[in-house]
């Protein structure tokens, strides 16, 4: 259903919308033997609250959060070095949500585990995006999910760091 321009959306038609109306598609991710290190500075190059973690087909092993990673990295340099994001990762099955799922059963799952992101996967368990609270707020204000290209969806689970942009507010030049 195509929203007009400055009106809000019924909140029932937002809950029942599919996950992947909602979700962001583009996005930055870490492969399971990559160090905390490299991690951190996939958030803080990207600007992202959240980094999926993919094993090698790809599947999606799990959602580290911006917090969790900070206080990783708060141990020691020594032991640092070899400190992988798959340690970081819970020992059960993270929660997660399909594609076709809805809105509502999302948000319901956030609710209960108490978590501001899930991972979103295709059938498979392939990533397919990452789906926010913000996400959720912003199709309740009636804003557009921003979409972009499906080229740009994550493909591969080897971490991505050329291309993106330099630190915010850094002078010098940036990694290529």
């Amino acid at each position: 259903m195509e929203q007009q321009p400055g009106t809000v959306p019924d909140e029932r038609e937002v809950l029942a919308r599919t996950v992947a109306v909602v979700m962001h598609t583009a996005v930055v991710t870490i492969a399971v033997d990559e160090t905390v290190l490299v991690a951190w500075e996939l958030l803080e190059r990207s600007g992202s609250r959240h980094l999926p973690v993919v094993r090698p087909d790809g599947r999606c092993a799990g959602l580290l959060d911006r917090a969790e990673v900070a206080v990783a990295c708060a141990t020691p340099a020594a032991s640092l070095s070899g400190l992988r994001v798959d340690q970081l990762l819970p020992g059960h099955r993270p929660a997660h949500v399909h594609v076709e799922q809805t809105v509502r059963h999302a948000a319901d799952i956030m609710s209960y585990t108490e978590a501001d992101a899930l991972p979103v996967l295709e059938e498979d368990g392939r990533l397919a995006g990452v789906l926010t609270a913000a996400d959720i707020v912003a199709a309740l204000a009636g804003r557009p999910a921003q979409k972009e290209p499906a080229d740009t969806r994550p493909q591969a689970p080897p971490t991505v760091l050329p291309g993106l942009s330099p630190l915010r507010g850094h002078r010098g030049t940036a990694v290529p």
